[in-house]
């Protein structure tokens, strides 16, 4: 299966049209780390990253990992064999933390996007994640909670995301 970016407020997965909201840059092929721009192509997708303390475990065929306060994904310029990584949080290196106080993140899927070798300065922490105002993200995707959840029973580990 593959999930279509149609444009910038369109989501299509399978038959299912979402609204969304992507980068408040719009969308580009040379993608820069901070550019609020959300990369175009196809990529994959990760795991499902989700906040146990405020929602069930959904009913997807994705492998399912708990947040902890410990996660948190490297957008380090400095740190090239962690960046665009999960990683455990550290003060020294520059990171996305994932479990944080609004619940943009109680949900979210890292796009394989910059993914196999990462180029350092090319983006990191391309999501797909949550919003309850669908204003602009820093290069993400985001839906509402009960699309994600419509979505997160058609996908797989296989789905694919092609962003136009």
């Amino acid at each position: 299966m593959t999930i279509f970016l149609k444009n910038k407020h369109t989501l299509q997965v399978d038959d299912f049209f979402f609204k969304c909201c992507i980068g408040k840059n719009g969308t580009t092929q040379i993608k820069q780390e901070g550019d609020h721009k959300t990369p175009k192509g196809t990529f994959g997708i990760e795991n499902l990253y989700f906040r146990k303390d405020r929602l069930e475990m959904p009913r997807t065929s994705l492998k399912c990992i708990e947040i902890t306060k410990n996660h948190g994904w490297c957008d380090d310029l400095n740190f090239p064999k962690k960046y665009n990584r999960l990683i455990k949080r550290n003060a020294h290196i520059k990171h996305e933390k994932l479990l944080r106080s609004d619940h943009k993140y109680d949900f979210l899927i890292p796009i394989k996007y910059n993914f196999e070798n990462p180029k350092i300065g090319r983006g990191s922490c391309i999501f797909i994640h949550l919003t309850n105002n669908y204003k602009p993200t820093e290069g993400c995707i985001a839906l509402k909670l009960k699309d994600f959840q419509i979505m997160l029973k058609l996908i797989n580990k296989k789905t694919k995301i092609k962003i136009i």
